[in-house]
């Protein structure tokens, strides 16, 4: 029996993706600035013009980047095999465990940042519980 929940997480996980990485690519200037502050925002834009267009140029593809995953889970919604499901969802867990992992032990020593990577590890570990929960849900279907 297909699960509503998957079509339902990985739509929204989707729009999550697709926004924030056409944020990252055409409006980063202002995502940093509604993201970190003013003050942080002007830090992480570099000091130079060279290492402005560098953060640029890595910023537009990470928005790429970004936007692809999105789309990518926006595709995923439709597979209809549950096993396929489940191997999905295991899949996402460990990358947003993997994220806040990252981000306790690397993004915490960036002292620009400040404590903004307390609030992305909350996220990472909400969007990990999400997938969570929907695999109880979905064990809990197939063991009833």
């Amino acid at each position: 029996m297909v699960s509503a929940g998957f079509f339902i997480i990985c739509t929204v996980h989707s729009a999550v993706a697709l926004t924030c990485g056409a944020l990252m690519m055409f409006y980063s200037d202002e995502f940093f600035v509604f993201s970190h502050g003013e003050t942080q925002a002007t830090k992480l834009l570099g000091s130079t013009q060279h290492d402005r267009l560098l953060i640029r140029t890595s910023h537009s593809f990470s928005g790429l980047l970004l936007f692809a995953v999105g789309f990518f889970l926006f595709m995923v919604a439709f597979v209809k095999d549950v096993d396929f499901h489940a191997f999905f969802a295991k899949g996402c867990v460990l990358l947003h465990v993997a994220m806040a992992v990252w981000r306790i032990y690397f993004d915490s020593k960036i002292e620009v940042l400040g404590h903004a990577w307390l609030r992305l590890v909350v996220g990472d570990i909400a969007l990990g519980v999400s997938w969570v929960l929907f695999l109880v849900y979905s064990w809990r279907e197939k063991y009833d």
